[in-house]
C-alpha cells in the first residue's frame, strides 16, 4: 500500500508505512494498532514519558533502555518493541505521537473507515464512544476509527475532527465565543 495514496508522507508516513507494512505481512495488523493505542495514552498520561520523548538532553541509550522497559512492562507485542527501539536508535522518539497517529490513519484506511478524532474534557465511556461511533457513522456513511483524546482544559463538551472538517462544541469554546459577543456589545 502506497503511503502517497491515503496521504501518509513526511517522517511520520514513511516509518507508519514502514510499520504498517510489516504488520500486514506478519499478520498483526489489530495487535500493533492496540499497542500503538495504548502507548500513546500512556504518553498522554505521564508528564515523564512525554519528557522521555521529546527531551534531546537524554542519550539514545538511555531512551532506548528507559522504552524497552516500558514497552516490556505493558507486554507490547515484538514488533512494536522492536519499531520503538528503532525510532530510538535514529533519535525520532519525538515524533512518535504522529507515527502513532499516521499509522492509525494507514490501518482505517485500509479498512475502508474514516479517522476522527475525538477530544472530550473527561475520559469517554464504551457506551458514550459508540453512540458516537454510531452517530459519526451516520453523519458520514461509512466506519469511523476513533482516536480520542482528553484534553481537560475544554472543560466540558466534544472536538470531533474527520479530515478537514471540525465540530467544536467544547464548553471552553462557547465561554470564548459569549466573551467575544459580550465585548461587541459594550
Amino acid at each position: 500500500m502506497s503511503a502517497e495514496m491515503i496521504g501518509a508522507t513526511g517522517l511520520a508516513g514513511r516509518y507508519a508505512t514502514a510499520l504498517f507494512d510489516l504488520a500486514e505481512t506478519d499478520e498483526l495488523l489489530d495487535r500493533v494498532a492496540g499497542d500503538l493505542g495504548g502507548l500513546s495514552r500512556m504518553i498522554e498520561g505521564s508528564d515523564d514519558l512525554g519528557r522521555l520523548i521529546r527531551s534531546p538532553a537524554i542519550s539514545r541509550q538511555d531512551q532506548s533502555k528507559a522504552m524497552a522497559a516500558v514497552l516490556k512492562k505493558a507486554e507490547m507485542c515484538e514488533l512494536t518493541q522492536k519499531f520503538v527501539g528503532t525510532v530510538a536508535d535514529n533519535r525520532r522518539l519525538f515524533a512518535l505521537p504522529t507515527m502513532i497517529s499516521a499509522y492509525l490513519a494507514l490501518l482505517a484506511s485500509h479498512r475502508g473507515e474514516a479517522t476522527a478524532e475525538v477530544v472530550s474534557a473527561k475520559p469517554l465511556t464504551k457506551k458514550q464512544l459508540d453512540k458516537i461511533g454510531g452517530s459519526l457513522k451516520k453523519a458520514i456513511g461509512s466506519n469511523v476509527a476513533m482516536d480520542v483524546k482528553v484534553d481537560e482544559s475544554l472543560l466540558g463538551g466534544l472536538i470531533v475532527k474527520i479530515g478537514s472538517r471540525m465540530i467544536d462544541s467544547s464548553l471552553r469554546t462557547k465561554l470564548q465565543q459569549l466573551g467575544f459577543a459580550m465585548k461587541g456589545i459594550g
